[in-house]
């Protein structure tokens, strides 16, 4: 239990999440002037907390461990996977999230009395500046924390 506790690769990860999650709160604040702690939970949006812990997660090993390392380079490759399925896949499915919700509300009146679709999820994705906001916070954690 003492390892995991004192494991500064995985916690440095999860302050980065944890700080994107916060940076998404505050920026709904800024531009929207309300409150949202809602978004400290939800997927999508400006950073990409999944990009900003598997990068502080990737800095961390290859501090750690070295830049050579075999675990360095599986971490990179992890990050980039995560990264590129957030900028493709996942935001693909939001936008047609988007879309099926727009033609359920133009096609409502086909629907019989009482049914009530549920609306999608569309704040899934990522665009590129979302992923790559979200890795500069990851590097940045993960040099902060480990320098």
């Amino acid at each position: 239990m003492a390892e995991l506790i004192n494991n500064q690769v995985l916690w440095t990860s999860l302050l980065a999440t944890f700080l994107a999650q916060l940076f998404k709160v505050f920026l709904v604040l800024l531009t929207e002037r309300r409150w949202a702690l809602d978004r400290m939970l939800e997927t999508g949006g400006m950073p990409s907390s999944h990009s900003a812990a598997v990068t502080a997660l990737a800095t961390g090993i290859g501090l750690n461990y070295g830049w050579g390392s075999p675990i360095f380079a599986v971490s990179t490759v992890f990050a980039a996977i995560v990264m590129y399925d957030a900028t493709g896949i996942r935001r693909a499915a939001g936008m047609q999230a988007q879309l099926i919700n727009e033609l359920i509300d133009e096609l409502a009146h086909l629907f019989d009395e009482g049914f009530q679709p549920q609306v999608l999820k569309t704040l899934l994705g990522h665009t590129y500046p979302q992923v790559l906001v979200g890795a500069a916070l990851g590097i940045s954690t993960g040099l902060v924390v480990f320098l």
